[in-house]
C-alpha cells in the first residue's frame, strides 16, 4: 500500500488539492492494478472513498463524507476472473433446455412436412412461447399440464367464436383477448401462451376452413408432443449435471 500525504499548501483550493488526490489515486491504480493505493491529503473538507473494478480497474464508485477535514482517496482491485454464468446456474441447466427448444422446433418441422399437403403448420409463434415455459421453467404454475391443456383448448374454441360472431377485425379480436382471460381466470388455468391462439386463428386465414377443430389442432396436439419432449429435459438436467 503507498501513502502519499500532502500538507495544506497556501494559495491552492481545496478544489486543486481534490483534483490532483484523484488524478494521481487512479494513476497509481492504473499501473499497479494488484496493489491497493491509499492516498490522504489533509486540509480538506470532506473524506471520500474510490473504489477501483476488480476486473478492469476502473473507478466505480465516489461518496462523499463532510466528519473530517481529510481527503481520503483510497483504490483498491483485486485480479479475479468472472464467472461465466451467474451463481446457481450450471451449464447443463443452459444446454439440456436449448435443446430441447431445438428439437422441439425439429420434430415440429419434420412433422409440418409430412402434413404440407393440409396447408395448416404446428410451428406456430405460440408453441415457441409453451417452449420457453415448459423447458426452462417446468415448476412453474404456467407449465401445468392442466393450464396448458385447458387454456390452449378453451382460449382456441373462444377464437372461432368470436370470427364467426364479429368476423375478422378488431372487434373480434378485443373479443376472444378479454373472453379467454376471463375463461382462464374462471377455470383456474393461467397459461398466457394460450391468449395468442384466438388472434393467431382471426388473423390466420389458412386455419379458417378448420373451424373448431382449431381447438385442438395446431396448439393442443403441438403441446402434447412438447410434454414428451420436456420429460427427457427435466429427466438429463436431473441425472446429467456439469
Amino acid at each position: 500500500m503507498a501513502l502519499l500525504q500532502h500538507q495544506r499548501v497556501p494559495g491552492i483550493g481545496c478544489g486543486d488539492i481534490w483534483a490532483r488526490a484523484t488524478s494521481q489515486c487512479l494513476a497509481a491504480a492504473s499501473h499497479a492494478p494488484s496493489l491497493p493505493v491509499l492516498l490522504r491529503v489533509n486540509g480538506g473538507s470532506r473524506q471520500a472513498h474510490l473504489v477501483v473494478s476488480r476486473t478492469t480497474g476502473n473507478a466505480l464508485r465516489l461518496s462523499g463524507r463532510s466528519r473530517r477535514r481529510d481527503i481520503c482517496v483510497v483504490a483498491a482491485s483485486t485480479a479475479s476472473a468472472t464467472p461465466a454464468l451467474p451463481s446457481g446456474v450450471s451449464a447443463s441447466d443452459v444446454l439440456w433446455p436449448s435443446a430441447g427448444a431445438f428439437l422441439a422446433m425439429a420434430v415440429l418441422g419434420r412433422i409440418d412436412q409430412m402434413m404440407a399437403f393440409k396447408g395448416v403448420s404446428l410451428t406456430i409463434a405460440p408453441l415457441g412461447a409453451v417452449c420457453a415455459v415448459l423447458f426452462t421453467a417446468p415448476a412453474s404454475p404456467a407449465a401445468k399440464k392442466y393450464n396448458m391443456f385447458v387454456a390452449q383448448i378453451g382460449c382456441a374454441a373462444i377464437g372461432v367464436l368470436a370470427l364467426s360472431l364479429f368476423g375478422p377485425g378488431w372487434l373480434a379480436r378485443g373479443a376472444a383477448l378479454s373472453a379467454s382471460i376471463a375463461f382462464m381466470t374462471i377455470t383456474g388455468s393461467s397459461h398466457p401462451p394460450a391468449a395468442s391462439l384466438p388472434l393467431l386463428f382471426i388473423d390466420g386465414p389458412k386455419f379458417h376452413n378448420l373451424q373448431f377443430w382449431y381447438a385442438l389442432f395446431p396448439g393442443a396436439a403441438g403441446c402434447a408432443i412438447l410434454c414428451l419432449i420436456q420429460e427427457v429435459v427435466v429427466y438429463l438436467k436431473k441425472n446429467y449435471k456439469f
